[in-house]
């Protein structure tokens, strides 16, 4: 990959006057989050993280990580609708996890008295990092897929016109008309508005489950506004807030103070410390309605670690994708090593492996919102605490990615200016709609592409180490 801003990352004046315009310019565009000291209000704000140059990602890549969204979007739809594979997938890893074990509960639950839900609305994020070769090129490997609370959509769609202001800044003119328009606060939106007129009720409104603590609203209200202008009216509680004014009646339709949802979109519930026995119990109560849920419970089951290890098997994906080879062939180019760690010789060859090489492993448990991995001595130290106790089902191994690092600067609040060696991770928003068995909607709908300093292994933008950024094609 070419070398990227180079001779203008050396001049350290001129790089504190462009920071100082790039983020006057993140603010009047809305690139912003509630602070720290006050995460409940938006009476302070200031501008969200970013980087000062738009990062070098090859075109090809880029394409590829487009070309295969619609291919995922169709993948976890099937996960999420096959009952026995997600039973015998997650079947160690409900052993030793409890909170896979709570929301695999509720499924099975809604399974058994039948599930009242009748059009499927998914909105997910997949993420790739691009693994350099031996040969200097790169690779696409896919990371993660996020299926519940995919977030920055929002903040993503206002990035593109700081990154032009700088560069028309500098007089490159011909440089900021090659950054990407984007705007998948758009496309997520369109995605609830086809669900919502599916349900068919004129007056429903869309339920927004959000956090009490929300520094990242303003993503949020970009999808909340796109709804408005087409008069789609959102509601954000919290699930306390269910728990105690929501209802089902005889057809088990979902009602909140009295009005009727019928599209739950949730903006919480992706990590233990969020649920209260209470909590729970309002997840139950919104899982066993007729509301379309974004997600549903399989969806979320569907985006744990173990079933994205599962799907890497051979045969795993031509069995749950059946006669579709050239699917299946674009979604293994995506996949890299991944390793179950249930007990038995698989296993244990697994983290014989990766304790005689750690630089090459990432130990993942089944959490989402980031900062959860565990690298190098961190790893080693787990894995010898693991490798004779059962709890190490409730992990997976995953092959270390190695992106080529690059030079760039990452903007934050109170932090100086300063150009320090980064690695990329680009997401591609997806969109589905299904219909009974049918696929009404199948969509890429933007990216999001997040910055970080090398040093930091793990994390993404709400969990304060990444930043945004925009792809620049090469």
């Amino acid at each position: 990959m070419a070398t990227g801003w180079g001779s203008l990352l050396r001049d350290e004046q001129q790089l504190e006057e462009l920071a100082r315009q790039a983020v006057d310019r993140a603010l009047a565009e809305g690139v912003l989050l509630r602070t720290s000291q006050e995460p409940s209000s938006s009476d302070v704000v200031s501008y969200a993280p970013f980087t000062l140059f738009p990062s070098l990602v090859p075109s090809a890549l880029l394409e590829q990580a487009y070309a295969v969204q619609m291919d995922f979007n169709m993948l976890v739809d099937a996960v999420s609708q096959d009952a026995a594979f997600l039973e015998q997938t997650l079947s160690s890893t409900i052993k030793r996890d409890d909170f896979t074990a709570r929301l695999f509960d509720i499924h099975k639950q809604v399974l058994k008295e039948g599930i009242a839900q009748t059009v499927f609305l998914g909105l997910n994020r997949s993420d790739y990092m691009f693994q350099r070769n031996a040969d200097g090129s790169a690779a696409l490997k896919q990371i993660e897929i996020n299926t519940i609370s995919a977030s920055f959509g929002g903040l993503a769609s206002r990035t593109p016109a700081v990154h032009r202001h700088v560069l028309n800044v500098l007089s490159k003119t011909q440089e900021a008309a090659k950054i990407l328009s984007n705007n998948p606060s758009e496309g997520l939106a369109l995605g609830i508005t086809k669900a919502w007129e599916l349900y068919g009720s004129a007056n429903a409104l869309v339920l927004l489950i959000a956090q009490e603590k929300e520094r990242n609203i303003f993503d949020q209200r970009a999808i909340e506004n796109e709804l408005l202008a087409r008069n789609i009216h959102v509601i954000r509680r919290r699930f306390e807030d269910v728990s105690e004014k929501a209802s089902l009646d005889q057809d088990r339709r979902l009602f909140m103070d009295g009005q009727e949802v019928a599209v739950v979109y949730f903006r919480d519930g992706y990590m233990p410390s969020q649920y209260s026995p209470q909590n729970w119990e309002a997840r139950l109560l919104l899982e066993r309605s007729r509301a379309v849920k974004c997600p549903d419970i399989a969806t979320q089951l569907a985006g744990t670690k173990k079933v994205q290890q599962e799907l890497s098997r051979m045969g795993v994906l031509e069995m749950l994708l059946p006669g579709q080879p050239e699917t299946v062939a674009r979604l293994h180019a995506t996949f890299a090593g991944l390793y179950s760690l249930d007990m038995g010789e698989e296993g244990d060859q697994a983290i014989a492996e990766a304790l005689a090489a750690p630089s090459q492993f990432v130990l993942k448990p089944q959490r989402e919102g980031g900062g959860n991995n565990l690298y190098g001595e961190e790893m080693v130290q787990a894995l010898e605490r693991l490798k004779d106790s059962e709890e190490r089902a409730s992990y997976i191994l995953m092959e270390k990615i190695e992106p080529e690092p690059f030079g760039n600067c990452l903007l934050r609040p109170g932090s100086p200016v300063r150009v320090v060696q980064c690695i990329s991770e680009l997401g591609i928003f997806g969109v589905y709609v299904r219909q009974g068995k049918t696929l009404v909607m199948n969509k890429h709908v933007g990216h999001l592409l997040r910055t970080k300093a090398i040093e930091h292994a793990d994390g993404g933008v709400a969990a304060g180490v990444a930043v945004l950024d925009n792809p620049y094609p090469v």
